[in-house]
């Protein structure tokens, strides 16, 4: 009960918080205050935020301000800039070094990673440091002392599908087995079936892609892509980039790029490393091509502004630190095999348009051809860099109105084609035209060889010319096929070959073009894909799943033979692995060519072998099963007659096992139903 204000209060005895006699305190500061301790002031603090900036330019008084206003520029990109300081001699020139201060440790990091070897100019590349790194290397002792050994790790062989001995190819299929679950199934282009590698579940979320050689799959995620390689397929390295929808992959496969959706950043990675080279912000176009590549990974473009922006990748610094301003420029393309950009400026008034050829890096105009009356430019290289096309839509006519004579608007009328033709290993790169005067639905360079092929005129009627270019002359016209059902091709990797298609109606046909003899055509019902293997002989045509019923795909022969038709629900991509290009010369390749027929007759004994051991195969699979089936139904049999005995009993010791077959068994009843009456009156 508690007693009111005033009265007495009874109170207990107060406790003795005195440490016991011979109490031994083992608790140190930093158990107790451990969080509070480390809040103290320290020798250190402040210094993690500083960067020295080494190999700037000298200067005096007068041109101090200059360089001050430049260095600060680019290092303030990095985070908020505290303090800069410039040490000066006693005629108040710079020393070449500078110490700037960041608000925090994180800021200076950005600037060592982002800025270190940052060219200022051809004669000064920045040396960037942080101010903490000076005491950890002068500690390093004089003697010198050997590493311990590390354990071998085994690295993951990826190039082992090219030791495959009979040279077959793997392809991976990509289907939707639930929404939202992506499975890819990894085979080998065995014959008479393929064989099946490796299948994953849950694979990727949208689709897949294979690097150019062939090394590497890439998946997507919802947080970025992975790289898979070996002969397993197991995780080579990881890119954090959300939402990322494409990726492109360089040439040598050095280096790779992920654009996130329109409007965001593109990014530049190293495979190996995974480390974050270059990141650029999209324009909001959505053409995923945005960089480009040369043949060598040296140099990578982008087309932004009217200007060509050349970045070296030996530091991802602008080439010669500074853009190619071309004004009026539409769009570049790089040689396959040199460092050459081909690049067209369109048409203004007074001005024609133009194609010029530019080597980098020394950006010298190698070859400038100006052009009339154009609407557009195509850039079309031949795989081996000696001829570049440059298809031309042109105005046929043009007139002037009569309202105005001195402010007259050209009007234009009517179109045709012209198609280009720089021949690039010839002195002064000489250029011859073809022309033509029909709508032009597809062109194309015969990848292993000289021929180019145009498919002109409508898609129901369409005519396909095969022209033939060669060193000193001008382009041939060698083969115009006519009344062709046709808006398609694709050529053989391995040239020669070509299949003409109509993908809006799912028709083929097969061209051999030595002879332009056709060896065959077929039909694949709403096919909207046509992939050759790397080695041309094989033909897979697909059925994604945008149509609803007969999804798949069928494989056939380069003659134009289905060998295999396989649907599959909710198909969406079939993927040849890439192969790198051949270690063979030229004058090898051209020996194997010449004696081809001298190594049929090996091959042919195989692929008979090869054929014999399937049917081989088949034979003892079949005759295994079948004894399967016969033990199985001898056990059954025995099962059966053990308990006839108890079934005797079960029906009153009636056998009725041979009921049916017993005729004294049998008990006769007939049965009458009516089935209609009708009533007739006779008059």
């Amino acid at each position: 009960m508690a007693k009111k204000k005033g009265e007495d209060q009874d109170f207990e005895e107060e406790p003795n918080f005195d440490d016991p006699e011979g109490f031994v305190d083992d608790v140190s500061d930093e158990e107790l205050l451990g969080d509070f301790l480390r809040q103290r002031p320290c020798e250190s603090d402040g210094v993690e935020n500083v960067v020295v900036v080494d190999n700037i330019p000298v200067v005096g008084a007068a041109r101090f301000p200059k360089l001050k206003g430049i260095l600060e520029k680019i290092f303030k990109n990095a985070g908020t800039i505290v303090n800069v300081h410039y040490p000066k001699d006693e005629e108040d020139n710079t020393k070449g070094y500078a110490f700037i201060e960041y608000k925090n440790q994180e800021s200076a990091e950005e600037a060592v990673k982002a800025l270190n070897n940052y060219r200022l100019d051809k004669h000064y590349t920045l040396l960037v440091n942080r101010f903490s790194d000076f005491q950890k290397y002068s500690d390093i002792p004089k003697e010198w002392s050997p590493p311990e050994p590390q354990p071998y790790k085994v690295q993951n062989d990826l190039y082992n599908f090219l030791l495959e001995p009979e040279a077959q190819d793997q392809f991976c299929v990509v289907s939707e087995t639930v929404p939202g679950s992506v499975q890819v199934q990894f085979s080998q282009n065995t014959q008479p079936e393929p064989t099946d590698l490796l299948k994953r579940e849950r694979f990727t979320e949208t689709y897949v892609k294979w690097s150019p050689k062939g090394t590497y799959i890439v998946t997507f995620h919802k947080l970025g892509v992975i790289i898979w390689g070996g002969s397993t397929f197991v995780k080579v390295n990881k890119f954090a980039h959300s939402g990322a929808q494409y990726v492109d992959i360089s040439p040598c496969e050095q280096y790779l790029v992920t654009y996130g959706p329109n409007g965001q950043k593109i990014v530049i990675w190293d495979i190996r490393t995974g480390a974050e080279k270059r990141a650029f912000v999209s324009d909001g176009m959505s053409n995923a091509s945005m960089l480009r590549w040369s043949h060598d990974d040296r140099y990578v473009a982008r087309l932004i502004d009217s200007q060509i922006q050349i970045y070296d990748t030996t530091t991802f610094f602008l080439l010669d630190m500074k853009s190619i301003k071309v004004e009026g420029i539409r769009n570049f393309s790089w040689s396959p095999t040199d460092n050459v950009i081909a690049y067209w400026v369109a048409e203004e008034i007074d001005v024609p348009a133009k194609v010029t050829l530019l080597a980098i890096p020394k950006k010298i105009e190698l070859r400038t051809k100006n052009l009339f009356n154009v609407a557009d430019c195509k850039i079309h290289w031949q795989k081996s860099g000696d001829y570049l096309c440059v298809k031309v839509d042109r105005f046929s006519k043009s007139k002037k109105d009569k309202k105005d004579k001195k402010d007259s608007d050209v009007k234009f009328l009517g179109m045709f084609y012209n198609f280009e033709i720089f021949h690039m290993r010839e002195k002064d790169i000489p250029v011859d035209s073809v022309e033509v005067k029909e709508t032009i639905l597809a062109f194309s360079w015969e990848p292993v060889g000289y021929k180019f092929a145009i498919i002109h005129g409508e898609p129901s009627s369409a005519n396909v010319s095969f022209y033939e270019a060669r060193k000193g002359q001008e382009p041939t016209l060698v083969k115009k096929l006519e009344k062709k059902v046709c808006s398609h091709m694709f050529w053989s990797p391995r040239g020669q070959f070509i299949v003409l298609a109509n993908l809006s109606m799912g028709a083929f046909e097969f061209v051999d073009t030595n002879d332009f003899s056709i060896m065959k055509t077929g039909d694949h019902y709403r096919a909207s894909e046509v992939e050759w293997d790397p080695t041309g002989r094989y033909v897979v045509t697909g059925t994604s799943g945008k149509a609803k019923e007969d999804q798949g795909y069928y494989m056939w022969s380069f003659q134009g033979r289905i060998l295999k038709r396989v649907n599959l629900k909710n198909f969406m991509l079939f993927l040849w692995r890439p192969r790198p290009a051949t270690l063979l010369t030229d004058a090898k390749q051209k020996e194997i060519r010449k004696n081809l027929k001298k190594y049929y007759t090996q091959f042919e004994t195989k692929d008979r072998l090869r054929m014999t051991r399937a049917s081989k195969e088949l034979i003892e699979k079949r005759a295994k099963l079948r004894e399967q089936f016969t033990e199985y139904r001898t056990k059954r049999v025995k099962e059966w007659e053990e308990q006839k005995y108890r079934r005797m009993q079960l029906r009153n010791n009636i056998d009725t096992d041979t009921l049916e077959a017993d005729p004294d068994n049998v008990e006769e009843e007939i049965v009458e139903i009516l089935i209609r009456e009708d009533t007739t009156v006779l008059e």
